[in-house]
């Protein structure tokens, strides 16, 4: 008797848990993915960073003039967003103290412990150098004007080096510009790296791809000028100044043609992916159609992509058409929207690629919490942290005043 009743237990069971040979997966015995909210939000930032150096080479590298109004403030909030970039990755482990081994015990096989070294150069050898020698006069010259602490803070920043003489300002010139040239690929390999690291994930199919670590880059230069856009046009605001309309029309076009490069990309990938349906397609276009229907088709393509660049696409045809106010609106609506979906796009690449299993019989919820280190709130703390800093970096190096173009030959006025 005891014998019949587990055989017809068994066999229920088996009816209705199908049977699995091999391997069983992480994602298959986990109950929710790995990486949450913070993974998402750590691509997210640093491509952020990636995009506005990339928006600030523009002037410096490539002389487009009309970009000098923005000069500073693209380099001020690289470097904002650079300082908390690590911060999701931090929180996210359950021993952030132990960051320090990656530069004690370097593992040069792993790309993931390498950020760290490429980090370091990024942020000390050569945003920070670059913005030293930008802001080298105006540290000499604040420091001799400004009193109280701001004063002991400019005398600081100077280093010890007054030299105001023409070949001091042209050797300033020279460095800063030779570090812009060598900032852009590094810039590159600071978020390239993080597509290399999904697209490398052979076992995984929405993240094994060739394609990844330049989706990745392309996604990050349109949200980093959509990100300069933004706060260039916000900070005008506040400060209750007129936008410059040669600029922001300049910013709008480099932006539209970003965005074209990167929708292409991304739409070859998903072409390629459907030409060649293999056996991971029908759970990657149930994740499409179903899990992550609101995010990618919603928030990524319609939202992020196709509205800017109707948006952009029209302005570049009939720009001196739209009235002035008309046309500052969609540039601003447009940056926005484009910050909207790439945030989108992170979210269905990291999530995304967790929820459904190796063997391809299903998939995973994932509910984003409130609180805890995953939670939404914590993403906002950290997400705002960098806006803070950038209002902090603009009080004290961005002057109200619009400085003449012989106090600054090297950048322009500022904004």
């Amino acid at each position: 008797m005891t014998n019949e009743l587990t055989n017809v237990l068994a066999s229920a069971v088996t009816e209705m848990v199908p049977r699995f040979e091999g391997y069983v997966y992480p994602n298959e015995a986990s109950p929710h993915p790995l990486w949450g909210f913070l993974i998402v939000l750590y691509p997210y930032i640093t491509g952020l960073v990636a995009g506005a150096f990339i928006m600030a080479s523009l002037v410096r590298v490539f002389k487009v003039k009309a970009l000098e109004p923005v000069y500073r403030l693209s380099l001020l909030t690289a470097l904002s967003f650079l300082l908390c970039a690590t911060l999701p990755l931090l929180f996210h482990l359950g021993h952030p103290e132990r960051c320090f081994e990656i530069m004690m015990t370097p593992h040069f096989s792993s790309p993931m412990a390498m950020f760290g070294f490429v980090y370091a150069w990024y942020l000390m050898a050569v945003l920070l150098l670059e913005l030293w020698f930008d802001y080298r006069q105006d540290f000499v010259e604040w420091s001799q004007k400004t009193e109280g602490f701001k004063g002991i803070l400019y005398r600081a920043f100077t280093l010890g080096v007054t030299d105001e003489s023409d070949e001091s300002l042209k050797l300033d010139m020279k460095l800063g510009r030779i570090l812009s040239v060598v900032g852009i690929p590094s810039a590159f390999l600071l978020h390239g790296y993080v597509g290399f690291i999904f697209g490398s994930v052979k076992a995984n199919p929405w993240w094994g791809n060739v394609l990844m670590p330049i989706i990745f880059i392309l996604s990050a230069v349109v949200s980093g000028i959509a990100l300069c856009v933004f706060n260039y046009m916000v900070l005008t605001w506040i400060r209750r100044h007129t936008v410059d309309t040669k600029c922001i029309d300049a910013m709008g076009m480099f932006l539209f043609y970003a965005l074209v490069v990167d929708a292409s990309v991304e739409a070859l990938d998903w072409i390629h992916r459907i030409y060649q349906a293999e056996e991971s397609f029908p759970v990657i276009q149930y994740m499409a159609r179903e899990k992550l229907f609101y995010t990618l088709s919603i928030g990524q393509v319609l939202i992020g992509t196709l509205t800017p660049l109707l948006l952009l696409g029209s302005l570049q045809l009939f720009r001196k058409r739209v009235p002035d106010i008309i046309r500052k609106r969609m540039y601003f609506a447009s940056a926005c929207m484009i910050l909207i979906g790439v945030m989108a796009m992170r979210w269905n690449v990291v999530i995304g690629g967790q929820l459904f299993s190796k063997s391809l019989r299903g998939v995973m919820g994932y509910k984003l919490e409130f609180a805890g280190v995953e939670g939404w709130f914590m993403g906002v703390i950290l997400l705002s942290l960098p806006f803070i800093i950038l209002t902090v970096m603009v009080k004290l190096f961005l002057s109200e005043r619009l400085p003449s173009s012989e106090h600054v030959p090297h950048t322009g006025p500022t904004a």
